[in-house]
């Protein structure tokens, strides 16, 4: 049967079902989206990390009476010891949330340093056109074991003993899960480099020849780590040794620091370091401090979201929050052709920004983070934004337009280029990840550069303490320092030797590189109501902006905002390897339907559909109406959550 119309109707009547749709769309996910894990229900505790032995060295803290930041700093020692995408070398980025008198966010600074002797021309005159990704020139001072003993020092209940005997109990041997083992495989090549790393993560090197010829540990394997657990034992003998002599819990917590960074331990991280090449001396360990830092934040939507400054990338999601804070979002349709292109021409901005401002706040000049968080900035910025096409050559702006001051950069500024120098990525072949004039052979793809990298920590209690961490660096393939079990950082890639690239973020002895680790909180009403961060590099805050907005414009419940389809830019300059920028890519999840796709090839982008796009996201969303707290853990990997 054959139905005529008038003139117009049956555009009119497509106009009105495609609004109806677009509609439904932006309320769908709330009620409709079904999630692999459930949301975890806790009234007296939440622990949630990317490990589930991990996570049960917090529930242990929880059930013996620590508070979150006892929890977390347990977490944080056992995603260390099982080498969760870091290891004890690494670095430890923190939020908290101090419930006492009224309430505040600090933020913990425990980033290394770059050594003595780590500068423009030391890499240059090597041949490098950034500096290294793996091995002992691609080290950054340790920066976890100091954040841990800070944390807890500062705001936490117990002693370092009662919060490492779980990873203690680790380092003596536990059953290594297949992921981390066939990794340990994988890399073998590189590890045997290092004598140290290969009698630790290869210990059937010798054997290899026999049976399978595998020379890593086998999943379920007790996997031990002798020279680890001697190094956390004398942690814990300093601790009790000036106790014993009548030292208060603070002071006992300091001779565990000073024994890390200044005794013996220190000696033999400096021996092994210096005898692989590498430039960290004892006055870097002893030089180097952990900071406890005013976080900055924005308010979106009546939310106060906290980040850390610009000495990793944190500010870039509340820049982007800001720009989209003047678009109508919730109208446009949760993944629509429109809401992701929106979000791709903010995060081109911000990320535009923060190649070119952030870098160490300790280091002059002052990074522009007053006129880079205005607000007024972000409309200039949002007025913009082609809403036809991506524009592949978006630029930082002129954020001191906006605050006092003069910028000191103009000239670099008119220079700068969103294509930075091309580099050969050696991936595992070499210490030279991003060295030039040498033929790769890179294990590492460029998706697995721009993805890889740390885990992420959740932990809140019901006396109001919440904390948010991304701790990273010392990743398999690690050197290991001597004797101390203790994989050196790689975290100095993250720096580049170029002016015209970041003038902030240029290597300088003492001074620390810009990195991507970023955990996140927000506060409604002066009270937590989010905790959340992410593992990952530079896509850490494009998941962690998406995720908020899931919670806060689309009513997602914290599970479902974890497991949600997110997209992925790759415009913005890596922040390690080759530092490679590929404007345009933009990776959708495998159910973004076909004509949303077409749609953005229509406007410029490159479109690849994966089967997840989430990113291992942790989070808890805190229930005041009931007075309880819901966890989340992505099922991206192996994050997981106990609850009480």
């Amino acid at each position: 049967m054959t139905t005529t119309t008038a003139p117009g109707t049956r555009v009119r009547v497509l106009t009105l079902a495609v609004a109806a749709v677009a509609a439904v769309t932006a309320a769908a996910p709330v009620l409709a989206q079904r999630t692999v894990k459930p949301v975890l229900h806790g009234r007296h505790w939440v622990a949630v990390t990317g490990k589930p032995l991990a996570a049960t060295a917090g529930a242990l803290i929880f059930a013996r009476g620590g508070n979150a930041v006892d929890a977390t700093c347990a977490m944080l020692a056992a995603t260390s010891t099982m080498w969760d995408t870091l290891g004890w070398g690494g670095e430890t980025q923190a939020l908290i949330f101090d419930p006492r008198e009224g309430g505040e966010v600090v933020g913990i600074n425990a980033l290394g340093a770059a050594p003595t002797g780590a500068t423009v021309e030391f890499y240059r005159e090597k041949g490098h056109v950034y500096p290294p990704e793996y091995g002992p020139l691609a080290a950054v001072t340790p920066g976890t074991p100091g954040g841990l003993i800070v944390m807890l020092a500062h705001y936490g209940t117990m002693s370092l003993a009662e919060v490492l005997e779980p990873s203690i109990q680790m380092a003596d041997g536990y059953p290594i899960e297949r992921a981390q083992a066939d990794n340990m495989e994988r890399r073998r090549e590189m590890l045997q480099q290092w004598p140290d790393s290969a009698r630790v993560f290869l210990p059937h090197l010798s054997a290899s020849g026999d049976g399978d010829g595998r020379a890593a540990p086998r999943a379920g394997e007790i996997f031990r780590q002798p020279d680890l657990l001697d190094t956390l034992r004398k942690l814990v003998e300093a601790e009790a040794a000036a106790l014993k002599r009548g030292k208060s819990r603070e002071q006992a917590l300091a001779a565990a620091y000073d024994r890390f960074y200044r005794g013996d331990i220190a000696e033999e991280f400096v021996r092994g370091s210096r005898e692989l090449g590498g430039l960290i001396t004892m006055a870097d360990l002893d030089r180097w401090q952990v900071h406890i830092e005013e976080p900055v934040h924005t308010n979106y939507r009546g939310v106060d979201v906290y980040k850390l400054t610009s000495w990793v990338q944190g500010p870039v999601m509340l820049q982007a929050l800001n720009i989209l804070e003047n678009a109508d979002l919730r109208s446009m349709g949760y993944n629509s052709a429109r809401y992701m292109h929106t979000l791709y021409q903010a995060m081109n901005l911000a990320f535009a920004d923060r190649d070119f401002y952030y870098g160490d706040p300790y280091y002059p000049p002052a990074e522009p983070l007053e006129g880079l968080l205005s607000k007024d900035y972000a409309r200039a910025r949002y007025g913009s934004i082609d809403w036809k096409k991506n524009d592949e050559d978006a630029r930082p702006g002129n954020p001191y337009d906006f605050q006092e001051g003069d910028n000191p950069f103009l000239d670099l500024l008119e220079q700068w280029t969103p294509i930075p120098p091309a580099a050969e990525a050696e991936g595992e072949q070499g210490f030279q990840q991003a060295s030039a004039g040498r033929q790769p052979l890179p294990k590492m793809t460029y998706e697995e550069a721009f993805t890889a990298g740390t885990t992420s920590i959740q932990a809140a209690d019901a006396e109001g303490w919440v904390v948010s961490v991304t701790p990273s660096g010392a990743w398999i393939p690690a050197v290991i320092a001597g004797r101390t079990g203790i994989g050196m950082s790689q975290r100095m890639q993250s720096f580049v030797l170029d002016p015209g690239l970041n003038p902030y973020n240029l290597p300088e002895p003492g001074k620390r590189p810009r990195a991507t680790l970023t955990p996140g909180m927000a506060l409604k009403d002066g009270k937590p109501y989010l905790s959340f961060s992410v593992q990952g590099g530079d896509t850490q805050d494009q998941n962690l902006l998406q995720f908020f907005l899931n919670v806060v414009e689309f009513g997602m419940n914290v599970q479902q905002a974890a497991e949600a389809a997110n997209i992925t830019s790759h415009q913005m300059q890596s922040s390690f390897g080759a530092h490679e920028s590929r404007p345009g890519d933009l990776d959708v999840r495998g159910d973004v339907p076909p004509w949303v796709r077409a749609e953005l090839r229509r406007m410029g982008y490159s479109v690849r559909a994966l089967d997840r796009t989430s990113g291992p996201i942790t989070a808890i969303w805190f229930d005041r109406e009931s007075g309880t707290m819901w966890g989340g853990a992505s099922d991206y990997g192996e994050d997981y959550g106990i609850a009480w």
